[in-house]
C-alpha cells in the first residue's frame, strides 16, 4: 500500500490528526489534493508565511496569522475538509498553550469529518500528542517516479542520452533513496554541464548522497576506489560477490530476487576485512557509509537510541548503499555498567537488520566472535558469514603482487616465491607495511639516495 491508501484509510476511519514526516511538502500537497480531489474534501493549507490558502473547493480562506487563530478557525470551518499545518512542529515547542489548544480541537474533531495534517521534516511530537496522533513518513520515490522525471528532464530539445537499458537502470537504482527534488536537481545538472546523460552520472548521484551523509556525526561517507585486482586470495568470498552484483538491478527484482542483506567479515587484524569492505563497494558501485558505533552514545537519557534511529534511517534514505561496521564487537559486545543502553541500541539494530526493506547491504567486521552476540550472525540477518584466516601460500604471492604493482613497480623483478617463503605466519597488512618499509630504506639510503627498492630491502623490513 502507497501513502494515498494510507491517507484515505486513516481519513475513512476519521483519524483527527496525522503527521507526515518528509521533506517533500510539495510532493505531499500534490498527493493530498488528489485524495481530496477524489473523494470530495475541501483541502486548506496553513503556514507562517501565506498563513490560510485554498487548494481544493470554493470560497474563501479565513485570516490566521497566528497558531492560536489558525486551530479557532479550524473549530469553526465547515465540514469534509482537510486542514494542512505545515511546520507546524515549530509552533508547539515550548508553547503549552498550543499543544493543550490542539488536543482539545483533536478531540473535538472525533464527531466530525475534519482531520488536521501535519507536515514536518523530523519525527518530533510532544508527548501529549502521542496517543492522538498518527504518524506517516512518507516515502522517497520509487524507480517508476524516477524514471518519470528522468523522462521529463530528457525530453527537452537538444537532451543526449548516452545509457544502454542496463545503464538507466543503474543511473536510477543510484538515485534510489534521493527526494524528487534530489533527483530532479542532480539530473538537471548533469544534463546542463554535459549537455546530456550516461554512466559517470552515477558519481554525480553518489556525491549528491554524500551531501545527505554529512547531517549525522554517526554516519562517515566513503568515496572507494579499491577493485577486486586490489584485494589477494579470498577466492571464495569474490565468488559469492560476483554472483551478487546485480542483485539491486530492476531485472533481478522482476526475477522475484530479495536484495541481499549483508556478509559477517570475522578473522585476524591485518586480514584484509576493511579493504574487502571497500571492495564490495566498488565493485558493486554502491555509496559506503561507515557507522561508527561509538559517535552513536549519548549522555542524555534516550539520546543513544534516537542517534542509532536516526542513522539508521539516514542510511535507508541514501540506499541502495553498503553500510560498514566496522569492529562491530567493540559497539555491541553484551555488558553492563551503562543502564542497559548498549543493550537496548544492539536491539534496535538487531532488529532493523532483520526487517529493513530498503536496499542496504551491511558488511560488519570484527576480530573477536567471542564478543558478538549470538544472534547478530543468524542467517536472516546477514546472508553468508566468511572468516578470513591467514593468507596461504598462493594468497601471500598475490598480496606481494598486488602491493608490488600499486607502487608501480613489476613483480617479475622480484624473487616472489623467496618472499612467500620469508613471509610465513605474515597477515597482508604487514606484507604491505613490509613492502612500504623497504621503499624508505631505499628511498633514504645514505650511499644511493633514491635508489629502487629490492628483494633485499623487503626481506630485510619482513625480519
Amino acid at each position: 500500500m502507497g501513502f494515498r491508501d494510507d491517507l484515505e484509510i486513516y481519513l475513512r476511519s476519521r483519524f483527527t490528526l496525522i503527521c507526515v514526516v518528509s521533506l517533500e511538502e510539495e510532493c505531499i500537497l500534490e498527493q493530498m489534493k488528489e485524495v481530496c480531489e477524489r473523494t470530495n474534501r475541501k483541502l486548506f493549507v496553513w503556514d507562517h508565511g501565506d498563513f490560510f490558502r485554498v487548494i481544493v473547493g470554493e470560497g474563501g480562506a479565513p485570516t490566521a496569522k497566528d497558531p492560536l487563530t489558525a486551530l479557532a478557525a479550524v473549530e469553526h470551518m465547515e465540514e469534509d475538509s482537510i486542514f494542512v499545518l505545515c511546520d507546524f512542529h515549530q509552533c508547539w515547542n515550548g508553547q503549552p498553550r498550543v499543544v493543550r489548544k490542539l488536543r482539545n480541537l483533536v478531540r473535538e474533531l472525533k464527531f466530525t469529518r475534519k482531520t488536521i495534517v501535519v507536515t514536518m521534516p523530523v519525527w518530533r511530537i510532544p508527548e501529549e500528542l502521542k496517543d492522538d496522533a498518527v504518524v506517516l513518513d512518507f516515502p522517497a520515490p520509487g524507480l517508476a517516479e524516477l524514471d518519470d522525471i528522468l523522462s521529463r528532464l530528457t525530453s527537452a530539445p537538444g537532451v543526449r542520452v548516452n545509457l544502454t537499458p542496463q545503464g538507466r537502470d543503474k543511473l536510477l537504482g543510484a538515485a534510489l533513496g534521493l527526494s524528487a527534488n534530489h533527483a530532479r536537481r542532480i539530473f538537471a545538472k548533469a544534463i546542463v554541464s554535459k549537455g546530456g546523460l550516461d554512466e559517470r552520472d552515477i558519481d554525480l548521484v553518489n556525491q549528491e548522497k554524500k551531501q545527505i551523509i554529512r547531517e549525522s556525526g554517526a554516519l562517515e561517507f566513503f568515496s572507494p576506489s579499491e577493485t577486486i585486482a586490489d584485494v589477494g586470495g579470498l577466492d571464495v568470498l569474490k565468488e559469492w560477490l560476483r554472483t551478487r552484483e546485480k542483485a539491486f538491478s530492476r531485472e533481478a527484482q522482476d526475477y522475484g530476487l530479495p536484495a541481499p542483506k549483508g556478509i559477517a567479515l570475522i578473522g585476524i587484524p591485518g586480514t584484509g576485512k576493511s579493504l574487502t569492505a571497500k571492495m564490495v563497494a566498488g565493485l558493486w558501485r554502491l555509496p559506503l557509509i561507515r557507522l561508527d558505533l561509538g559517535a552513536l552514545f549519548g549522555g542524555l537519557v534516550g539520546q543513544s537510541e534516537e542517534n542509532m534511529r536516526r542513522a539508521l534511517m539516514l542510511a535507508e534514505t541514501v540506499a541502495p548503499c553498503l553500510l560498514w561496521i566496522d569492529e562491530i564487537e567493540k559497539g555491541l559486545s553484551t555488558g553492563g555498567g551503562d543502564g542497559g543502553t548498549s543493550m537496548r541500541v544492539v536491539a534496535g539494530i538487531l532488529s532493523w537488520m532483520q526487517e529493513k526493506s530498503r536496499p542496504v547491504f551491511v558488511v560488519a567486521t570484527a576480530n573477536n566472535i567471542s564478543m558478538l552476540p549470538p544472534e547478530l550472525l543468524r542467517r536472516g540477518r546477514v546472508d553468508e558469514i566468511f572468516f578470513l584466516d591467514l593468507p596461504t601460500p598462493r594468497e601471500r604471492r598475490e598480496i606481494f603482487e598486488v602491493h608490488i604493482r600499486r607502487r608501480k613497480r613489476f613483480p617479475q623483478a622480484y624473487d616472489v616465491d623467496k618472499l612467500v617463503e620469508s613471509s610465513d605466519g605474515y597477515v597482508g597488512a604487514e606484507i604491505e607495511q613490509a613492502v612500504i618499509d623497504a621503499m624508505y630504506d631505499a628511498f633514504s639510503d645514505r650511499e644511493s639516495p633514491g635508489r629502487d627498492f629490492t628483494m633485499e630491502d623487503i626481506l630485510r623490513a619482513l625480519s
